[in-house]
This record gives structure tokens, C-alpha cells and sequence, in this order.
């Protein structure tokens, strides 16, 4: 055994043993995890260089690492297996005691499970292709960026850069007709996170909201975990069925007027006027998620809630994450006047503001025009590959299938009729063997609406198509239509 040299302050070999194997057994380090090496270790620890040598040389003998001369430490592989099991089925050993916030998140967490690889085509919503990203452009604006000397090394607006800004104003006027001040303008990290400002500012346990039905699970969480409780409300073809907001009293509501998700309806003026009538009267907020209105194919764009008169009470919500990238975590708010310093504050408590390099290179994109010719060139290969999923969709199930959503975004959903929707997750696993990844509807419906009815009947898949390429999606559908097939 490891004999103690611990001196004063300092810890020894057996503590830093210890230390090392409860980090290996907890997965801290992966498969083939390289350690520091002794050298490293040891300067970092204000130790003897020789204490750390003992400290590896029993962690080896015992198999949990592996050595070899003039190399880092790896973590052995069958040790990382023993921790993964270890770790599933440890039990803490207290009681956890959390906010009311942490409890409903532990009862109700998000779903989030690791893409699946190797699959043939995966229909999953909200991928887009690597090779559409725009590399050389991309990079020629971060390197500017980061060649730029920098006034100061300090923090900035949490609103965001004043360059991005002013870049995301014209873009706005130019794009959507949305008429804003710089100053109503919030960059944050992602949609997401423009979704948890809104709940954190405006909802309290107990308030209500209103979700369409169905509807992007994301903001449910978002809002849920406040404590306050969810109003769905069913759509049809023309998004929210507004007329059933009588008699409601909430403190906001949620909805995705230009491209309704998942079904893909586009909200009328009609009713667009309807719902700010409503929110006006109940003295409530609307969260207008703008996330896909780049993407139309045969209809013309419909002004959004927030270009409308009487748009006082709207949020709007956008994004690069369907156009440049999910991974880039850049979105943006524009909020009402008087709510601009709320939001400032709060976007500077969570994480003072978005990284400022990303927001430069992208308001390079926007001033030169790059961003916009990006866009309509990833416009025409998604009208492309959706042209691609309707015509085999068509040729593999003929009039077994109803398709909603064709006239935007970057998905449709698929209605089988000859399946009925208990037979869901057995199409689902047979689909995933032969290599073809599905997603459900169903899902993404309110358990206690009337809506939900209707996914009960037949099944419903949410196809996603920017990943993939046509020849990806023909064969695609050919392998779904045998999954299908063999399910009769």
C-alpha cells in the first residue's frame, strides 16, 4: 500500500491516488482518457514530482490506468466500463435538497438523448448538413475578428455587440419588416435562452400560459418549470385556433405564427389580429418564435405578429441556429420598450453577455451581404431536398399518406393513415434497425387537450430533411416503406 507523505497543506500519494481512482470510476476521464502527466501533475499540486510517480505506479498495478514510457497515463478501457455501470446504479447517499425550481425540473426534466450515428438517414428535425455551412466565409469573418485589436479586454453590453445590433436592425426591416429600435434589441445564447428570460421575467408559480397543441416542447419546459401552468390550445391548418382564447386569462402565450411547429401552418392576419386583441385585453405577453421564416417555398411571407399595429405586447424570437448553425448559439429578442432594461439585467446576471467574437463575424456576414446570399443558397437546396422527401414519400405510400407543412421550413409531417398510432414505437424500432431514424408526433402533443385525439388515431412522423441529401432521403423512404411494410 501507498504509504502517506502528506506534509502540511499539501496532499500525498495516497491522497492523490484515491483522488485519481474515484475521478476514473466516476467518468471523468473517457475511454482511453489520458491523465496529466507526473511533471504536470506535480507542479500543478505543489508536489514532489516523485509523489505523483507513486501515486500512478499503484493506480497501474491495480489496472485502473495504463503506462507506458515517455507517455501520459491512459485510463484503462474495462475500468471505464466497471465505472459506467458503477455509476448507474450508485444511489446518493443523502437526501437531495433542492429549490422548488430544481424539483420540478428532477420530476420533469427535457429529453435529450445522443443523436444515433451510423444511421442510413435520419429524419431528425433541426440537423442541417455541414456542407452547407458556409466554411470559407465563416472563417474569413472570425480571423478578422480575432486580427482586430481590441480597445480592451473587458466585458461589453449584455444586450449584445453594437455592431451586431445594427446589423441584426437593417436585417430585420430588410427580411421581415420588423421595425425596431437598437435598443429593444437582446443577442442571447440561442433561442433557448431567450425562452428562459421571458419565463424567468414574466411568469410566477401558478400563472397561466398558452402552448399550441401541438408544440415546441422546448418552451413548455422553458415556462413549466416556473411553476406555472400550461393552456394548450389545438391548431389546424392556419395555426392557433385563436377564437378558443375567449374567457382565458394568462399571463403569456407562445406561438409560431409564420410556420406553426409542428404542423406547419401559417396564422392568417385574421387571426393574427385576433390574438393581439386578446393579449391586449388580458394584459398578456406573446412570444412570437420566428425560428424558420427564412424558409419559404410557395407562399409569400406574411408581415409577423410584431409588424403588425397593436403589437405592443409582442416578444419576437429569432435565430441563425436553422440558416448558419445549432452549434453557433446565437439568437436574438426583440422586446418591448419598456422591458429593454429588465432584460439587459437579467442577461447580464445569467452570463453577462453572448461571446463576442461570434457576434462580430456574424454582424460581417450581415453588413457584406454574405449572410443573405447564404441564406437564399440554402433556400434553394432545402426547397431541393423537400421536393426530394414529398416525391418519395408519394411514390413509396401513394394515398396511404397526408402531408402537412409543405409551404416553409425544414420539415413536414407524414400522416399514415393505414397505421394506427399503436403501432408507433414498433415502426419506430423497426425503421432504427434498418437503419433509418423516425420521429413521433405524438410527442409533442398536451396530454389533456383535444388535440391529442387526433395523434391517437394514426401515426404521425415530424420529418426533418436539411441533413440529408435526395439520393439520402430516396433510399430513406424505400427502407421506411419495408419497416412499414412488415408491420402488417
Amino acid at each position: 500500500m501507498i504509504e502517506m507523505t502528506t506534509k502540511t497543506g499539501r496532499m500525498g500519494a495516497r491522497e492523490i491516488y484515491e483522488a485519481l481512482r474515484d475521478q476514473i470510476m466516476s467518468l471523468v476521464y473517457g475511454t482511453d482518457g489520458l491523465l496529466p502527466s507526473s511533471r504536470a501533475l506535480a507542479g500543478e499540486m505543489g508536489v514532489a514530482r516523485s509523489t505523483v510517480t507513486v501515486a500512478y505506479e499503484q493506480l497501474a498495478a491495480e489496472g485502473f490506468i495504463e503506462t507506458r514510457h515517455g507517455a501520459r497515463p491512459r485510463v484503462a478501457r474495462a475500468v471505464v466500463a466497471q465505472g459506467r455501470t458503477r455509476a448507474i446504479s450508485r444511489t446518493p447517499a443523502h437526501k437531495m435538497r433542492l429549490s422548488a425550481f430544481g424539483e420540478r425540473l428532477r420530476q420533469d426534466p427535457p429529453r435529450w438523448t445522443e443523436p444515433p450515428r451510423g444511421l442510413i438517414a435520419n429524419f431528425r428535425y433541426g440537423e442541417l448538413s455541414p456542407s452547407d455551412f458556409p466554411v470559407l466565409v465563416w472563417k474569413k469573418a472570425v480571423t478578422a475578428a480575432m486580427a482586430r485589436k481590441p480597445e480592451r479586454l473587458a466585458y461589453d453590453d449584455p444586450c449584445g455587440a453594437l455592431r451586431l445590433r445594427t446589423a441584426l436592425q437593417g436585417y430585420l426591416w430588410r427580411s421581415r419588416s420588423v421595425r425596431c429600435e437598437l435598443d429593444q434589441i437582446v443577442v442571447v445564447n440561442g433561442s433557448q435562452q431567450g425562452l428562459d428570460i421571458c419565463a424567468r421575467l414574466l411568469l410566477d408559480a401558478g400563472d397561466r400560459f398558452v402552448m399550441e397543441d401541438p408544440g415546441y416542447q422546448m418552451a413548455h419546459h422553458a415556462f413549466a418549470v416556473t411553476g406555472a401552468i400550461a393552456v394548450p390550445i389545438p391548431v389546424d391548418a392556419e395555426g392557433l385556433q385563436t377564437e378558443r382564447l375567449d374567457g382565458i386569462e394568462a399571463r403569456l402565450a407562445y406561438v409560431t405564427p409564420s410556420h406553426q411547429y409542428p404542423l406547419g401552418g401559417v396564422m392568417p392576419v385574421g387571426r393574427r389580429h385576433q390574438l393581439l386583441a386578446w393579449a391586449r385585453k388580458t394584459d398578456a405577453y406573446v412570444i412570437e418564435d420566428d425560428y424558420d421564416s427564412e424558409y419559404r417555398y410557395d407562399t409569400k411571407p406574411i408581415p409577423p405578429l410584431h409588424a403588425l399595429e397593436g403589437s405592443d405586447n409582442v416578444i419576437y424570437l429569432g435565430t441563425v441556429s436553422k440558416t448558419l448553425s445549432p452549434t453557433l448559439r446565437i439568437g436574438y429578442l426583440v422586446v418591448p420598450a419598456g422591458l429593454r432594461s429588465l432584460f439587459a439585467a437579467a442577461k447580464q446576471i445569467m452570463d453577462r453577455h453572448t461571446p463576442l467574437v461570434e457576434q462580430d463575424a456574424l454582424a460581417a456576414m450581415l453588413e457584406s451581404g454574405a449572410y443573405d446570399r447564404h441564406v437564399r443558397r440554402v433556400r434553394r437546396r432545402n426547397a431541393e431536398r423537400q421536393q426530394a422527401l414529398l416525391g418519395a414519400l408519394r411514390r413509396r405510400f401513394g394515398d396511404r399518406i397526408r402531408i402537412e407543412g409543405t409551404a416553409a421550413g425544414l420539415h413536414v409531417v407524414a400522416w399514415f393513415d393505414g397505421l394506427p398510432q399503436k403501432r408507433e414505437d414498433a415502426l419506430i424500432r423497426a425503421a432504427r434497425a434498418k437503419g433509418v431514424g423516425i420521429y413521433a408526433v405524438s410527442a409533442l402533443f398536451d396530454g389533456r387537450s383535444t388535440g391529442r385525439a387526433r395523434s391517437r388515431k394514426t401515426i404521425g412522423l415530424v420529418m426533418g430533411y436539411s441533413a440529408l441529401e435526395p439520393a439520402q432521403i430516396e433510399r430513406g423512404c424505400k427502407l421506411l416503406a419495408q419497416a412499414a411494410g412488415e408491420l402488417d
